[in-house]
């Protein structure tokens, strides 16, 4: 089944969008959350668990699923849904940042990415044609280009070459992409320079990708210019493929981003955070080691339904973080990822009414006054 966006309706006083991405293994109504499985898992979660909290989509990591087990291991087994026992949509990462964070482990080149592998130090060249190989070879239903990820601070030369690789890159793939029933999304980089973001924009865009992603993004840059970044590119994006902000981010950056006009996310907070024992709620996040939820019997959150919250206690909660039980990352994780999905979902209620304004507004100064 080819991949298809329909953008259903635009909030009347911002750009919030509502919208369906149709992929071969399902259907995602935007805005949309994607937990992410990096290496074929949701950290501490079942399949079933992930979908009974209400994802529809999952990210994977193509760097990772490269090493180990191998791209050719999965696809021999039946590819990666039927690996992991996934049955909804999947979109693979490239690699590009996993290969950027390995500092003095990678030397990047005009041809592809020569990189130590972080397990046992072997040597691979990561190319844009071999992460198209890999990510066809995983079947994800969304594939994403292989980029440079600019870091922050970079001065205006080094993000011009940058952008200019990914931009190169990104053709590359496009030509060597095979498989139609698998969509493509471009990248667009450029740093905290604004200018360079529409240069990379207007290299990027006429190649006609399924989807465009901000890339670049959330690698350490001050919030404000992750805003600013965001709410001046995101409109410029084709208004008929779905936007995607990569690795973004607390709910708040979500509620922003969703505001001008991005459609998809993903970012490892509601896991890492649910191992860390910090809990989301729309009152106040829960830091469920303090000694003051020790005879605590009520949920997490009186107002959430997810299985956490309907079956235990503050107070259980906290014996099982500070005892170091593996269930306490279990439960904590079910309930931050059913936040986030709840919070899409009262999203895209919100823009359905023509009242996302007011919801943003509700949110924020609620969160403010914590």
């Amino acid at each position: 089944m080819p991949f298809q966006f329909d953008l259903i309706k635009k909030d009347s006083a911002s750009s919030a969008r509502l919208g369906r991405m149709v992929t071969a293994h399902g259907t995602v109504q935007t805005p949309a959350f994607m937990p992410v499985g990096t290496q074929g898992t949701v950290k501490s979660m079942l399949p079933e668990e992930i979908k009974n909290c209400g994802a529809e989509i999952i990210l994977s990591n193509t760097y990772h699923l490269y090493l180990r087990p191998g791209h050719t291991i999965i696809q021999n087994l039946g590819g990666l849904h039927k690996f992991m026992n996934w049955p909804g949509p999947i979109l693979t990462d490239s690699g590009g940042f996993q290969v950027f964070s390995l500092g003095a482990l990678r030397k990047i080149t005009p041809d592809g990415v020569m990189f130590r592998s972080h397990i046992d130090g072997s040597r691979h060249f990561l190319t844009p044609q071999k992460a198209i190989e890999i990510q066809e070879a995983l079947g994800s239903d969304i594939m994403m280009c292989l980029d440079e990820c600019t870091p922050y601070p970079a001065t205006i030369a080094e993000t011009e070459k940058s952008l200019n690789l990914t931009a190169k890159w990104a053709h590359l793939c496009k030509n060597y992409k095979k498989s139609n029933g698998q969509a493509l999304f471009g990248i667009i980089q450029g740093g905290s320079y604004l200018d360079l973001r529409k240069q990379s924009l207007e290299k990027t865009v006429p190649l006609d990708f399924d989807g465009y992603a901000l890339g670049g993004v959330s690698v350490g840059e001050p919030k404000d210019i992750m805003y600013k970044i965001t709410d001046s590119i995101a409109p410029l994006l084709p208004a008929n493929k779905p936007r995607y902000l990569m690795g973004v981010g607390t709910p708040e950056d979500i509620v922003f981003g969703i505001s001008c006009g991005i459609d998809m996310f993903d970012c490892v907070i509601p896991t890492r955070c649910a191992r860390h024992g910090l809990l989301f709620t729309n009152s106040e996040n829960v830091v469920i080691k303090n000694a003051r939820w020790r005879e605590d019997n009520n949920p997490i959150d009186e107002n959430c339904d997810c299985y956490t919250c309907k079956n235990y206690s503050r107070a259980y909660l906290r014996h099982l973080y500070v005892a170091g039980e593996i269930l306490a990352m279990v439960l904590n994780t079910i309930h931050n990822i059913h936040y986030y999905m709840r919070l899409m979902r009262d999203i895209r209620q919100a823009i359905s009414d023509n009242g996302f304004t007011k919801f943003k507004e509700d949110f924020l100064n609620k969160k403010m006054t914590l």
